[in-house]
């Protein structure tokens, strides 16, 4: 997820914040599921907007804008604030549990462990009976807590794996390669209190961004920084973060992946630094997010980065690839906004056509050259000066957080969900194919 401010007022429950003229009782809350059409309506509207030149992206970014104001005012009308009363189709975190137990008791070569005892972790490990995998993929989402669409996305990967979904065949054939460890829920406790109306929070309980506190180039706290981006006082100070690198280090994956939401991306090392390229096994990782971005994202790819003077505290991406030696480790960034995701689309397209692929082939995504697009969207592992943000999340609503991160119709979290599976899938299956060629390449420089 986007490297983004908490807000640091202490806002009442959205079912509290309510318009003058709903609370005089001049308005009939509608029921939260018909909301779901004018959102669909407002978006079919906003696709029929022109699609290109600065007058253009203007006019969209203004209208993206707009819809997220127009979700934030329909769900105050309604009346209604946590997430099984606006959005039934996602799962709680007891739900979520209750599903992977299900699963771990029907699926064979599935099995489910509940780690730690401060905060409680539930890993889930997939192995086909009798096969012999090259590849071991490991999979951890949820490390934000608003990203809720993160764990989802999670939950139908494990579903997949277990032949109870549409690629259930896919899976098959994957998992004659490659076996799974994925921590479906990685910040169960904090996104309990997103499922109560908290849409912008970030951190774990004790106010520290997970994705922050890995022991690669890990940074304190400056003064200025945002508080949801907060390192934490050392290196795994969080029992949340001290789970996975305990299981993550018993594991020593061929593969690593941690997926978050609030823009589109797909990313490699180093996130934390600018000025040197993660050499080892390059050129094999960019090939299969370019393979995996013409299939299923059409969004930004390649070496993670910052912009030249940005501070980047450690992440779990360029730990893993750099203390554990993983051969394969990527960041996958799965939705945003409809609206914001055509805009950047369009720009990405714009950059790659002015000289973009020679810079990302041989520099960071932090570059000059990509500057704008990031500052105009921001990530959570291409990092820009805030100075040179165009765009910010600071103010706003609960509900407007739901909606830059999260899907809000019932039929673009199945696409969205359904997409990404696809998509992990399809990761395994090249990583395993390199490792049976022999491109291991855990040492190797290419």
């Amino acid at each position: 997820g986007s490297r983004l401010r908490r807000r640091t007022d202490n806002p009442t429950a959205p079912s509290q914040r309510q318009t003058p003229a709903l609370a005089a009782g001049r308005l009939t809350p509608p029921h939260p599921r018909r909301m779901q059409p004018r959102l669909a309506l407002a978006t079919l509207c906003f696709a029929l907007l022109p699609e290109t030149g600065t007058a253009a992206r203007a006019t969209r970014h203004r209208h993206g804008r707009a819809l997220l104001v127009e979700h934030s005012q329909e769900a105050a009308r309604s009346g209604a604030s946590s997430m099984d009363q606006l959005y039934p189709f996602y799962h709680t975190t007891t739900g979520i549990r209750k599903e992977l137990q299900g699963l771990a008791a029907r699926c064979p070569g599935m099995t489910l462990e509940s780690r730690g005892q401060e905060r409680v972790i539930d890993v889930v490990a997939v192995r086909a009976p009798g096969s012999r995998p090259v590849n071991r993929v490991f999979a951890l989402f949820g490390e934000h807590s608003r990203e809720l669409i993160s764990p989802e996305s999670g939950l139908h990967l494990v579903k997949t794996l277990c032949g109870e979904t549409g690629l259930a065949s896919k899976a098959a054939t994957v998992l004659r390669d490659s076996e799974f460890q994925i921590v479906v829920n990685g910040n169960p406790a904090s996104r309990q209190q997103v499922e109560e109306g908290r849409y912008c929070l970030r951190t774990n309980p004790n106010g520290v961004d997970l994705n922050r506190n890995w022991d690669e180039e890990w940074q304190a706290a400056a003064m200025l920084d945002p508080a949801d981006t907060n390192p934490g006082p050392r290196p795994f100070s969080e029992p949340e973060t001290r789970i996975f690198k305990e299981v993550v280090e018993a594991y020593m994956p061929t593969t690593f992946l941690t997926v978050h939401s609030g823009t589109k991306g797909m990313y490699m090392p180093w996130a934390f630094d600018m000025e040197h390229l993660a050499l080892r096994n390059q050129p094999r990782m960019m090939e299969i997010l370019r393979t995996l971005d013409k299939d299923h994202c059409q969004c930004p790819f390649g070496a993670a980065g910052k912009e030249v003077g940005y501070s980047c505290p450690g992440t779990c991406l360029d730990w893993v690839y750099d203390q554990l030696r993983t051969p394969y480790a990527f960041a996958f960034e799965i939705y945003t906004g409809p609206a914001f995701e055509s805009m950047l689309r369009d720009r990405w397209e714009e950059k790659m056509n002015v000289d973009g692929v020679f810079y990302q082939a041989r520099s960071h995504l932090g570059h000059e050259h990509f500057r704008d697009l990031f500052a105009e969207h921001p990530s959570g592992f291409v990092q820009v000066r805030k100075e040179h943000l165009k765009k910010s999340f600071d103010g706003m609503t609960e509900e407007e957080c739901f909606a830059q991160f999260n899907p809000g119709t019932e039929a673009e979290y199945i696409k969205v969900v359904e997409n990404w599976s696809s998509a992990y899938l399809d990761m395994a299956t090249m990583v395993a194919a390199n490792v049976k060629n022999g491109a291991m390449a855990n040492t190797t420089v290419f």
